[in-house]
């Protein structure tokens, strides 16, 4: 009988430890190289998003904005990550990507892929009434290795200007989320360009499908607002960067990363982190 108690325990314990293992999942907006942002430029950021990221140690983190060679400085500095996330101008290297980046210790990549924010969405095209810029939203399926438990991570950023291309956004993210990942467990980060009361993002909140990370905590972290325009804009309390995920995980931390350096800000939104549990309501 003590063998068998035993035993018993033990089965316990790993599934035990196996659900309580938990995820850092971010999404930064990390601005892209402007050359007319003068005491704010890429060159002289770079090395601080990369501190940034090393020291809270985020699992996967969503970018937005990134051009490739921002993206490559990233990767060059923080080489414990694999990335995935095509260009929005191209579909290949051109124009910002909505790259995801993930520790390559941790994760076995299954499969990827991207699409873009409007009508056509699989090919570079421009949305509804979006006049500036094509959209992208990138995904990936990965395979946590130690534990074998699978999931989805899809990264995007949302128009800035058109309305009807960010309400449409979020039909077209909802419409795809269940064709490529049904119904396995999801990750959606991204820069929404709406804060709580924007219908685009209710149209995710309350969609029954996905859940607002920020809302399942008892006390998220946010002193500020989620954009700061390289600290000009810092007396608001607006949150559009968002994480939301599926009922399979339990959140156990929400908060915005007021970093600075020297006065400085890595970039004009703060990034968000979410400590994640896997095994959360099915």
């Amino acid at each position: 009988m003590k063998k068998i108690a035993l035993s018993l325990f033990l089965i316990l314990f790993v599934v035990f430890q196996t659900l309580a293992q938990g995820l850092r999942v971010g999404s930064y907006n990390v601005r892209y190289a402007n050359t007319n942002d003068v005491g704010n430029l890429w060159p002289d950021r770079a090395p601080v998003v990369a501190n940034l990221i090393r020291f809270h140690d985020f699992d996967i983190f969503g970018t937005q904005e990134a051009l490739k060679n921002q993206l490559d400085d990233i990767s060059n500095a923080l080489p414990v990550y694999a990335r995935y996330g095509l260009g929005r101008d191209d579909g290949k290297e051109k124009g910002e990507h909505s790259a995801i980046f993930y520790k390559k210790d941790k994760f076995k990549l299954l499969n990827k892929g991207d699409f873009w924010l409007s009508q056509t969405p699989d090919k570079p095209s421009l949305g509804w009434d979006a006049t500036c810029c094509n959209r992208i939203a990138s995904w990936v399926y990965l395979q946590d290795i130690k534990n074998k438990k699978k999931f989805y991570v899809f990264n995007v950023h949302y128009d800035h200007q058109g309305k009807e291309a960010r309400r449409e956004s979020s039909k077209l993210i909802l419409q795809k989320i269940a064709e490529i990942a049904g119904k396995e467990p999801v990750i959606l980060t991204g820069d929404f360009n709406g804060d709580h009361s924007s219908e685009w993002y209710q149209t995710i909140a309350n969609s029954g499908v996905l859940k607002d990370t920020y809302k399942q905590v008892q006390y998220p972290y946010a002193s500020n607002a989620s954009f700061n325009a390289f600290g000009s804009k810092l007396d608001g309390e607006q949150i559009i960067d968002h994480i939301f995920v599926t009922n399979h995980f339990k959140v156990n931390k929400w908060g915005i990363l007021t970093d600075t350096y020297h006065g400085k800000f890595p970039s004009d939104h703060f990034p968000i982190l979410v400590e994640l549990t896997y095994g959360g309501k099915k």
